[in-house]
């Protein structure tokens, strides 16, 4: 049986079992369409409740939602950084490691395992709306639209990246940040939407991009 680095080498679009159960291997793959449809239609509602249920005014929720858009390309990078790229020192926390982000490090291109499965995110998100509801109130509705919808862009921007080529435009200093995180400098450029908390945190890349 080829080894994971053998299988990459031979197909890097290929990718490799996580768990022997039948069930749990099929939910780690997961087509990119559906989160995006999925958080799109609720960030939706959310907004759409806090204007005509709660009473808020559009313009006061859309900064709601431009303060929950930024507060989510921070939880961004502070996940990718010490979350997926934890210091793993037992075999235990190498699998964990391995499972919620080497895997994607080994084989970048398996485009079913660019998105989180939607039943783990559906779970998240509700956990993070008991929470702004808590600490927030009604604001929620329009702070987690924004958080939402910037989660979809982050899935985008990252299926983007590794589905497609780099587009000649300003959205190629977005591939070339990401792919410096892969394939140059995988302890920095930890920004996938954005570069801002990179340039924040001085976690910028100390080299530019060299395409193979």
């Amino acid at each position: 049986m080829e080894s994971p680095k053998e299988r990459k080498r031979h197909n890097p679009s290929a990718s490799v079992p996580l768990f022997k159960n039948p069930i749990l291997e099929k939910l780690t793959h997961t087509h990119i369409a559906a989160p995006l449809i999925i958080f799109t239609v609720i960030a939706g509602v959310l907004f759409y409740y806090g204007v005509v249920e709660k009473g808020f005014e559009v313009p006061f929720m859309i900064v709601l939602f431009f303060t929950g858009l930024l507060f989510f390309s921070l939880i961004e990078y502070l996940m990718h950084r010490f979350l997926y790229h934890m210091p793993a020192k037992t075999e235990r926390r190498k699998k964990i490691a391995y499972t919620m982000h080497g895997v994607h490090h080994d084989f970048p291109k398996d485009k079913s395992r660019l998105a989180m499965p939607p039943v783990l995110s559906l779970i998240l998100a509700t956990v993070f709306f008991i929470i702004y509801r808590a600490l927030l109130g009604d604001y929620a509705f329009g702070f987690l639209s924004g958080f939402l919808v910037g989660y979809t862009a982050y899935l985008a921007v990252h299926y983007s990246v590794h589905a497609f080529k780099m587009p000649k435009n300003f959205l190629k200093i977005l591939w070339e940040h990401h792919l410096i995180h892969h394939y140059q400098e995988p302890d920095r450029a930890f920004g996938v939407s954005s570069p801002l908390w990179d340039v924040v945190f001085r976690t910028m890349p100390k080299k530019k991009w060299k395409a193979a």
